[in-house]
């Protein structure tokens, strides 16, 4: 169905090209995952599939790339729409009209298909993919995670042979990605048609693939095979199968059912490790709040090895970041995020209505300085909602919100900058300038911040990004670390983050918590709204579960996400009822075993 013949495409200026040497047919009717390290040409090899690579990109494609026997050469997209349906990482830029069954029905319309078949079609797609509530609502209006469901079903409405998606889960909570891998399963086992995906969230997918292309470095050849043999090669992979490396399974395992299978000698071996309620409470909660967190303490190269889904070590960057935001710092009268009593945040009954659509009710939440929060819950639940009343770009229907001391929408911008800041879901929103000097320097003056405090933040978050590159350029991880770095140079009290591992794979990932801790240990309120559920185990001291704008749960992570099957990390549910979270928890819980083994001996 996808031939690669000697493939390789180089941008124009790029100094080596983003994917070489690939050689390899995917085969009809199978759903195939296309894995690897950011940066690896993911993105590009989707691309040349559907045509848009070089035709909308421009570069240089050379080697030849086949679809049905249509050459993408020599066909436009347009030509291959009738066989290709793509779905690209932002939603946002796939949409043609306003309203969801518009859109639904805009590929077919294009195609000249019977109004019949189009109505039957776009009920089926609203049934298959959760939408149909949302049928008559404005796209503008909807949640990252429904307009993702939306650019999903407008391109399955025209039944396409092959299907290209990139990230497609990445905006999706748990329930909402099993229902669209499900969907896509059906598809490829009662229709045969052929997915090309990619995805960095490897622990909700990999078990759904037939095939796995990995990309493992850029220039590398690619490699193809089953789940399990990708995997047992790979350096990108998910908890589960970190935890099968650590414990030593064979064959690994795929999914939590594989895993469990394997699990009862290493959860007796963990229960003969000590201290192991003082290991899972973790650092101190702060003052203001109960509960527990995972622990905090830098992980060393060795656990980094042993760590939760492949990766490179996390560079030194929090230590440095720390040092870098007190250099300069006002005292503490002065300056907000160290004020030794205020509080960062706090929402009293809060309600906000959206025109018929009542996005919070009687909301209540506390956020405590040095404390980690990550807000929870299905598309729609109205996480970011929260977020905006934070940060002040929504203004509360009823109930009070104070920030550092302010009510942030009764608030000039400029005064609340040293209060909050928010990195919103697509880092993109923020930037605006040519380049990255000239992003800094714009922060610099928002901030009223010393010249160069912007681009030494940069610089201990990206060390090898220039002063010219323009931020397009930038990878998705690249983009959220020049985003962070762009609200911190105001050193907020209260740091927010709309679904801040969008897009990242498993390293950035990591070193993205890495640097999160720091800042909760120098003091910083950190407020995120995700799905990611192993990234709410890795960091959060508490998590809260928001449904139809209401809090109904709130509490330590380990009680709330054990307790939960949709957000439970991988690790939680293999160990069940045992109480780890991360695969960091267990390999210091089996060290610590191993240590108390050898006193013994002794």
């Amino acid at each position: 169905m996808i031939r690669f013949e000697q493939v390789s495409v180089t941008y124009e200026g790029a100094p080596a090209p983003s994917l070489q040497g690939v050689d390899l047919v995917i085969p009809e009717g199978e759903l195939t995952l296309l894995v690897g390290p950011s940066g690896v040409g993911k993105s590009t090899l989707l691309g040349a599939v559907s045509g848009l690579v070089p035709h909308f990109t421009g570069g240089t494609l050379r080697g030849r790339v086949t679809v049905a026997g249509r050459d993408t050469r020599t066909h436009q997209p347009r030509e291959l729409a009738d066989v290709v349906g793509t779905v690209g990482q932002d939603p946002l830029a796939h949409f043609v009209t306003d309203v969801v069954e518009d859109e639904l029905a805009y590929g077919m319309e294009s195609l000249g298909l019977p109004p019949a078949v189009m109505r039957r079609r776009v009920e089926e797609t609203l049934d298959l993919l959760g939408l149909n509530e949302l049928r008559d609502r404005p796209i503008a209006t909807l949640s990252g995670g429904q307009q993702q469901r939306v650019a999903i079903g407008s391109v399955l409405t025209p039944h396409p042979r092959v299907l290209v998606l990139d990230e497609p889960t990445s905006a999706l909570d748990p329930a909402a990605a099993e229902e669209v891998l499900s969907v896509l399963q059906r598809l490829v086992h009662d229709l045969g048609t052929t997915v090309l995906m990619a995805e960095h969230r490897l622990e909700r997918v990999v078990h759904y693939a037939d095939q796995v292309l990995l990309l493992p470095s850029p220039g590398a050849a690619p490699v193809i095979g089953t789940p399990a043999e990708i995997m047992a090669v790979s350096p990108v992979h998910p908890p589960v199968v970190s935890l099968g490396r650590l414990a030593g399974w064979s064959p690994l395992p795929l999914s939590i059912r594989d895993a469990r299978r394997q699990a009862a000698p290493l959860v007796a071996r963990l229960s003969a490790a000590p201290g192991i309620p003082d290991r899972l409470s973790g650092p101190a909660r702060p003052a203001a709040s109960q509960g527990s967190a995972p622990d905090a303490s830098p992980r060393t190269p060795a656990l980094e090895a042993r760590g939760s889904g492949g990766g490179a070590p996390v560079a030194e960057a929090p230590g440095l970041l720390a040092r870098l935001l007190r250099r300069g710092r006002p005292s503490p009268d002065s300056d907000p995020a160290r004020a030794p009593r205020e509080t960062p945040a706090e929402v009293r009954r809060v309600t906000v209505r959206r025109g018929r659509v009542q996005a919070l009710h009687d909301v209540t939440l506390t956020v405590a300085p040095g404390e980690t929060v990550a807000l929870m819950g299905r598309n729609g639940a109205g996480k970011s909602t929260l977020l905006s009343t934070l940060v002040g770009t929504v203004t509360p229907t009823t109930g009070e919100v104070t920030v550092g001391g302010r009510t942030p929408h009764r608030t000039a911008p400029p005064e609340m900058v040293r209060r909050v800041g928010l990195v919103p879901q697509e880092p993109r929103d923020l930037l605006y300038a040519d380049t990255v000097a000239a992003e800094c320097a714009a922060a610099d003056s928002d901030a009223a911040a010393p010249p160069g405090t912007c681009r030494d933040l940069v610089s201990a978050l990206l060390p090898d990004v220039s002063d010219d590159v323009h931020p397009r350029d930038l990878s998705e991880g690249q983009r959220l670390a020049l985003a962070l770095a762009l609200v911190l140079t105001g050193r907020p009290a209260l740091l927010l983050l709309d679904e801040p591992t969008r897009g990242l794979d498993y390293a950035a990932k990591a070193r993205l918590v890495e640097i999160l801790r720091g800042l909760a240990a120098d003091g910083h309120a950190i407020v995120l709204a995700t799905h990611d559920v192993e990234l709410a185990a890795e960091l959060a001291h508490r998590v809260v579960i928001l449904a139809g704008g209401e809090i109904v749960a709130d509490g330590p992570t380990a009680e709330v996400v054990v307790s939960s099957p949709a957000f439970a990390p991988q690790v939680a549910k293999v160990l069940a009822p045992a109480p780890w979270l991360t695969v960091r928890q267990v390999a210091e819980a089996l060290d610590a075993a191993e240590a108390l083994d050898a006193a013994e001996a002794r």
